[in-house]
Parts: C-alpha cells; structure tokens; sequence
C-alpha cells in the first residue's frame, strides 16, 4: 500500500489527469455498450460507445448515432454525468466528494486541481472549487427552468424537465449532445432557430460556461468594477465581446442567401448570434452547416480555433492565447520588445507559452487532416478539416460526416478529442518524461529567417 502511494505520488500531475479523463472514457464506453443503455434494434459497436463517451467526456458533441434514438433514458443519464464530469472535470468532482465526507485534501490533489481549473496559485484552491461547483449548478438549473418554458409544452411535464435538464448542462458544459432526434434525428436545435428564449438561453449558457472559474471569481471579488479585474479577466472579456459582435454581423451579411435563407429578419438576426456563439465550443446548431458558406465556413473554422477561456468547460487555443498572440504581434510591428495593455505588461513566459500553443495545435490540425485525407480519399478536404478542427477544439459541429467514418478515422478523432480536452501542452507533458533542464548554457549564434 504505501509503496502504491509513493508511486502515486511521483507521477506529474499532468499525467494523473490525463489517466483520470482516460478510465472515465473508458468506464463510459462500458456503460454505453450495455445492453439496457441500447434502444431495442439499434446497432452499436464498442468502438461506437468509445466515441460517444470520449465525445462526451471531453465535451465534444460529434456523434456517430442520433442520441434519442439510439440511447434508451439510461444510455441518456450515463451521457449528461459525463458530460457534467467532463465540463467541470473528475478532479472538481473528486474534491467535491472528498469535502463531503470531510477529508483532507492533500498537497498532491491540490497541485491537480490547480491544473484542472488552470487556476494561478495554489492558495484557496478548494474553496474556489466549492465555489466553481455553486456557480456551475445555478447556472444550469436557471438554465433548465428557462428552457422549460419551451420544452414542458411541446414535449410534455416528465420529458420536457428531463430534457430542459439535459440540454442545460450540455449546453453549460459547451458538449453540443441533444435529444431533439425525437424531432428528427441530427436536427440539433433546428426546430428552435426562431425562439428567442430558447436562443439566448442557450447562448447565455454556453458563454457562463466558456468565460472560465478564474473569471468567475475575478467577479465574486471586484463585481462591476472592470478597472479593479486582472489582466486575464479584461483580455477575456474584451476579446470575446468583439468575437461575438463581429462574427455575428459578418455571418448576417454572408450567411443570407446560405444558412439563412428563406428566415424572416428577426431569426436571421438570432441565427446570426448563434452561429457566432455555438462554435465556441458547444456544437449545437440552428441551422443546417452543410449549406455554409464558403466565408461563413472559414469563419466558423477560426471561431472553433479560437475556443473560450482558460480553466473553462470550453476547449479550442483559448481566448487570452489568441490574444497575447495578438498583443505580441502588434508590438513588434510597432517596434516594441514587449506587448502591453490595459497599463499592464503580461509575462514575457505567458507570451512564449502561447505562441508554442499556437505552433503545437497547426501542427496537430496538419497532421490530423493528413492522415484522414489518407483514411477517408472519398470524403472532401473541406468536410474532414471542418471534422478535425471540431475534435481538436472539442465543438462538435460536422459536415455530418462523423457516421460515415472507418473505425481508424474514428480513431484518429477519438484521439483529437481526447488530446483537445486534456489540453496540447498537458498531454505532451503527459507523455514526454520530465527532464530536468539543462546546466550547460551553448554560445549563441544568428540565424536569418
């Protein structure tokens, strides 16, 4: 036993979380392949429950079967906890768990929770986790009785709540599962594309989740008062404002003889928010992508790309990456060494991070559509880029291509999803052995670019 804890222990902590995401895929795959989780006829294969549950865990939402029609209401439940535990991560949940049968969290855990929720420092980690968890279940609960209004009436009181439920947490957790295949299987939010409640609902549900915990707690402390935010919190807030105004005016104008069509002026307007919202990273969608246009798909492309906070239920390169990104460029082309904002200079390592984080993920994006381009020769570069950056961003919009796949091109997007979750430094941390750094400093010497 107490060899077992020392081995515990010397494992990283980035190793730990991608282990811990990994067994709750694996667990949610073995769930999914029961027969009870099944709708009676259905064909589903293990490497179909291994999709889904990876989609779900990392909160995705691409999908190789319709989920009302293949899922019975046990299947459905299996889904949404892991959807829940994928958003807010097994660490959180395991914390929460331990605070309630008053154990001590130790060092080790702490660490792990640390970077679990991207926090900064160490120091009242547990109770910003109870207070993570406070926020999350409001949000989703207020969510669900919005979402009633609409759901109760068409669907009626069990399933209305019950579905209320499920898409509030999907759509907090940014996962992109739905049940509208009670509709029509794959319709997503379709059906929906002219409610302005169950439009901003979701919306607002997606951003809550996607601005990040450290954001939340930036406004438990200083309120409305922006001046008094941190850095991180102004860039946040800055930049996925603008990410959301122009989007949406750009898809209003290039959108209106593609998804938008044939909608009156009102749910143009409301499609045009959403389209710009739900690629960051929820995946729902009210219209039909397939019908994008070409300005309207590489839009969407970057939006995936971009994703939401830090520490969030969001995934993609995060917004504060993009911006330092931006921020580091700006400076240069001014002639300036370092890029400043808001009377503050962010940390010259934070700067460097992002710009290998950016390297790192067109790499992993070349790479991915590389080798599905090779799996898949019938499909369209165009359909299996959109399917990549999805995975990787964990956004879970499609060219409704994900069924057709082989079973080595859902394994290559399983992996995606997974590696887009953990997050891309976490998982070559993961699987790289830790070195210390060197001693030796080498001359330097100019190289021309």
């Amino acid at each position: 036993m107490i060899q077992t804890r020392s081995f515990l222990k010397s494992i990283p902590p980035f190793r730990k979380l991608a282990l811990g995401f990994a067994l709750i895929i694996l667990l949610g795959a073995l769930l999914l392949s029961l027969p009870f989780a099944i709708r009676e006829g259905v064909s589903f294969s293990f490497v179909d429950a291994l999709f889904t549950s990876t989609s779900a865990t990392c909160v995705t939402g691409l999908i190789v079967a319709d989920t009302y029609t293949t899922f019975t209401l046990f299947g459905q439940i299996v889904l949404i906890v892991l959807i829940q535990i994928g958003g807010l991560g097994f660490m959180t949940f395991a914390a929460l768990f331990s605070i309630f049968l008053g154990r001590r969290i130790g060092l080790s855990e702490r660490s792990m929770l640390m970077e679990s929720v991207s926090a900064p420092k160490i120091g009242g980690i547990v109770a910003m986790i109870r207070r993570v968890a406070v926020i999350a279940f409001t949000a989703e609960a207020i969510g669900a009785v919005l979402l009633a209004t609409r759901m109760i009436p068409r669907f009626g009181a069990a399933r209305g709540i019950w579905f209320s439920a499920f898409h509030a947490i999907s759509a907090f957790c940014n996962a992109g599962f739905d049940l509208m295949g009670i509709i029509e299987p794959y319709s997503s939010l379709s059906a929906f594309v002219s409610d302005p409640i169950v439009n901003f609902a979701v919306m607002l549900l997606i951003l809550t989740g996607g601005l990040g915990f450290w954001v939340w707690d930036d406004f438990r402390l200083s309120r409305h008062h922006f001046s008094k935010y941190h850095l991180h919190t102004k860039l946040m807030l800055t930049f996925s404002l603008l990410l959301i105004v122009l989007p949406a005016v750009f898809f209003f104008f290039t959108e209106k003889d593609a998804t938008l069509r044939s909608l009156p002026l009102s749910s143009r307007i409301l499609a045009s928010l959403f389209e710009a919202v739900t690629p960051r990273t929820a995946g729902f969608n009210t219209t039909d992508t397939a019908q994008m246009s070409s300005g309207g798909y590489l839009m969407t492309m970057f939006l995936m790309m971009v994703g939401g906070g830090a520490g969030s239920t969001a995934g993609g390169l995060k917004v504060t990456t993009l911006s330092l990104i931006l921020l580091s460029l700006f400076a240069h082309i001014r002639g300036r060494e370092n890029p400043s904002v808001f009377s503050r200079q962010p940390e010259d390592k934070r700067v460097k991070t992002a710009q290998i984080v950016f390297s790192l993920y067109l790499a992993l994006a070349f790479s991915g559509i590389l080798l599905l381009s090779i799996l898949e020769p019938d499909v369209s570069l165009r359909a299996l880029a959109f399917e990549v950056f999805s995975a990787m961003s964990t956004v879970g919009m499609s060219f409704g291509v994900t069924r057709s796949l082989s079973v080595a091109s859902r394994l290559v997007v399983i992996l995606l999803m997974f590696i887009g979750r953990v997050g891309l430094l976490s998982f070559v941390f993961a699987i790289s052995a830790p070195k210390k750094p060197p001693r030796i400093r080498y001359p330097e010497e100019d190289v021309l670019l």
